[in-house]
C-alpha cells in the first residue's frame, strides 16, 4: 500500500510532538532540523543538512543540535565507508542514551542514499570470551530498488 504525503502541518505536529516528549525546547531551528529527516527516507549528512537549511544556521548550531538529538534518542548515526556520519530518525523504542536501532543500513552505490532497513534484523554475534559489544553496526552496499533496472 502506498501511503500519501504527509503535509507540511502533519509534519510540524510530529515535530513538536517529538521534542515536546523528549523534554526539549521548541525552536525554529530544532523543527526544522527534524522536518528534512521527518521528509526524507534515507540518512541525512552534515553537509546535506547544511545545505537544506540554507544560511539560517551555522555549523556548530547544526552539529549541536544533531547532537542533542542523538543524545535525546531521536535520531541514530551511520558510519560510512570514507568515515564521515549520517543520521537517520529513530523508531519509538529508542530514548536517551539507550538506541535500540538493530536493523541493516543500506547504501546504494548509485544514488548514494542511505536506507535504514528496519525488517532486516541484525545478527546475532557470538564474541570470544573477554569481548564484550555494546554496539555493532552492519551496513551493506549494492543498488537499491529505486535504482534497480526493472525487468
Amino acid at each position: 500500500m502506498i501511503m500519501a504525503k504527509q503535509t507540511v502541518v502533519q509534519i510540524d505536529n510530529q515535530a513538536t510532538e517529538i521534542l515536546t516528549r523528549n523534554n526539549l525546547s521548541i525552536t525554529g531551528g530544532r523543527k526544522r532540523i527534524l522536518h528534512l529527516f521527518l521528509e526524507q527516507a534515507g540518512a541525512l549528512a552534515h553537509g546535506d543538512i547544511e545545505k537544506k537549511v540554507g544560511e539560517k544556521f551555522d555549523r556548530v548550531t547544526i552539529y549541536r543540535t544533531l547532537q542533542t538529538f542523538v543524545d535525546k534518542g531521536i535520531i541514530h548515526t551511520i558510519p560510512t565507508a570514507d568515515n564521515s556520519i549520517r543520521y537517520a530518525l529513530c523508531k519509538d523504542e529508542c530514548s536517551g542514551g539507550h538506541h535500540h536501532d538493530h536493523h541493516v543500513h543500506f547504501v546504494c552505490t548509485v544514488c548514494h542514499i542511505t536506507y535504514c532497513l528496519d525488517d532486516v534484523v541484525t545478527p546475532a554475534l557470538k564474541f570470544p570470551k573477554g569481548y564484550t559489544s555494546s554496539h555493532v553496526e552492519v551496513v551493506a552496499e549494492g543498488v537499491c530498488r529505486n535504482c534497480k533496472p526493472q525487468h
